[in-house]
């Protein structure tokens, strides 16, 4: 097990559930492909250096606020995360990079509740309580 300290500065944690071995037998279904996945993270790069001249994980603090405005739904699903696992700023202002990183890659304008609840997922998905 690892601190709660420490997890807090990895932004994204994801389980890779072990495949049994009739699922490795099984054929293969056709996924994306890296090359298209490079052009889609490539592309919502452009998205971040157009708006803010800079990637999202390097905005600050004052940035944070001005780029990764949420509407009421997802201010209000982010704020009963942060009552329900006692969160700390830094985790705060880490989801709000990581929505927008997530809402540039399905080229949306704004940060909405999906965007958040997919930040969360890849953040918590071994905290109690949050699966």
């Amino acid at each position: 097990k690892l601190s709660g300290p420490f997890l807090d500065r990895i932004d994204v944690q994801i389980e890779v559930p072990r495949l049994s071995s009739q699922e490795m037998r099984q054929p293969h279904q056709k996924q994306e492909t890296s090359q298209t996945i490079k052009q889609r993270v490539a592309l919502a790069r452009q998205r971040q250096f157009a708006r803010q001249q800079k990637l999202n994980a390097d905005l600050s603090t004052k940035e944070i606020d001005q780029y990764c405005a949420l509407d009421q739904q997802a201010a209000h699903l982010l704020q009963q995360a942060m009552d329900k696992f006692a969160l700390s700023a830094r985790v705060y202002h880490r989801l709000l990079k990581l929505a927008r990183t997530i809402a540039d890659m399905s080229h949306a304008q704004n940060i909405d509740a999906v965007h958040i609840t997919e930040a969360l997922s890849y953040r918590f998905y071994d905290r109690q309580g949050y699966n």
